[in-house]
């Protein structure tokens, strides 16, 4: 087993790490560690409000005995070299000092975007682009690192950059030009998303959003040299929009290809990608890294953003566009706070673990 630390434990993302791993075959949660408002503490006690009792847990799935017996340590001191990885979920400020602080002696999976843009940093998406793997020996090197860091795309780039993997294999990519609705639980706490904002409500602009998605798509689908990620050679348009969903994030994509394709021949290519996934035996992957639904109506994230445990994207409404000759668009849902973020991440620790670089 690897011994595993989970730093930002007590927040949402740290929690939604703790319930991927707490039973995982491959990684045991020896460590737990946050802030000073909670270090010192039982992780059952450093997320229970002190006055009423109320436990502050935000996931389904409810949180082992064993893990809420686990003292709370403080992140800003922790020894990572106890670990063999570290799995963080800190705010991108903090991450930027103290990823790199663990990245000395220990990986670090990050869903933090603190290092997501630096040229030494490959993006991951397990099935997508793991040649770029590469690229952390090349980091580590530059930085007189033992560890690495890894982090996680932004959670609207996830399912769209998949889906978009075996298009741009088989037939090219000219233009993409996507529109999301994207689900309350992404924000956490920020400003446009509490209770009377949203409701009857769309929220029409997402901070730094559609950036984040436009740079990380090009570089998850770039080439690899022999020290950065030449970007993909093609353009991407992105609105990124907040709705009164909980959990699910709905996007609508419309690719101009650069060869002729008709829908039909989307579809097999789909089809055909995701099936070469199924056979790596790794814990978290999906039977399926796209599910295709022919039903007109779906997909729709109360009704598929928990198909294969959240892991895989689901597409429907395949169909040509007219404003390009060679226009294909499609809608798509993928579980923000599965896939996008926590699962996602114990997904790529798979792949590292299995590329013997755990």
């Amino acid at each position: 087993m690897l011994k595993a630390a989970i730093v930002g434990a007590t927040g949402v993302v740290g929690q939604q790490f703790i319930v991927a791993l707490q039973n995982h075959p491959w990684f045991e949660i020896v460590g737990l560690a946050a802030s000073e408002r909670s270090a010192g503490k039982r992780y059952g006690n450093a997320i229970k409000d002190e006055k009423s009792g109320a436990m502050y847990w935000f996931c389904n799935e409810a949180p082992e005995p064993g893990v809420l017996e686990q003292e709370v340590l403080l992140g800003d001191t922790l020894d990572a070299s106890k670990y063999d990885v570290i799995f963080s979920s800190l705010e991108s400020d903090s991450s930027r000092q103290l990823d790199a602080k663990y990245a000395k002696t220990t990986p670090v999976v990050s869903t933090a975007a603190a290092f997501r843009y630096d040229d030494d940093v490959p993006i991951i998406i397990p099935g997508v682009n793991e040649e770029h793997l590469g690229l952390l020996e090349y980091q580590k090197k530059k930085r007189g690192w033992e560890g690495f860091i890894s982090p996680q795309p932004n959670c609207t780039t996830t399912g769209m950059a998949i889906t978009l993997k075996p298009i741009f294999d088989d037939y090219g990519i000219k233009t993409v030009i996507m529109t999301s609705m994207q689900a309350v639980s992404g924000a956490g706490r920020s400003p446009g998303v509490l209770a009377l904002d949203i409701t009857d409500n769309v929220i029409p602009y997402i901070p730094k959003e559609e950036e984040k998605v436009q740079i990380e798509t090009k570089k998850i689908l770039g080439k690899l040299n022999s020290n950065s990620i030449i970007p993909a050679n093609f353009r991407v348009s992105c609105t990124c929009t907040r709705v009164n969903v909980r959990e699910g994030h709905t996007e609508t994509v419309f690719a101009e290809t650069a060869r002729k394709a008709e829908p039909e021949d989307i579809v097999k290519s789909m089809k055909k990608y995701s099936k070469k996934f199924a056979s790596r035996g790794l814990p978290s992957a999906p039977k399926e890294m796209i599910t295709i639904s022919d039903d007109q109506f779906r997909p729709q994230p109360r009704l598929d953003r928990d198909n294969e445990g959240g892991m895989t994207t689901t597409v429907g409404r395949i169909r040509k566009d007219v404003a390009f000759e060679n226009g294909i668009k499609y809608v798509l849902v993928s579980h923000n706070t599965k896939m996008g973020a926590a699962k996602g991440a114990v997904l790529t620790a798979e792949i590292l673990a299995k590329s013997e670089l755990l």
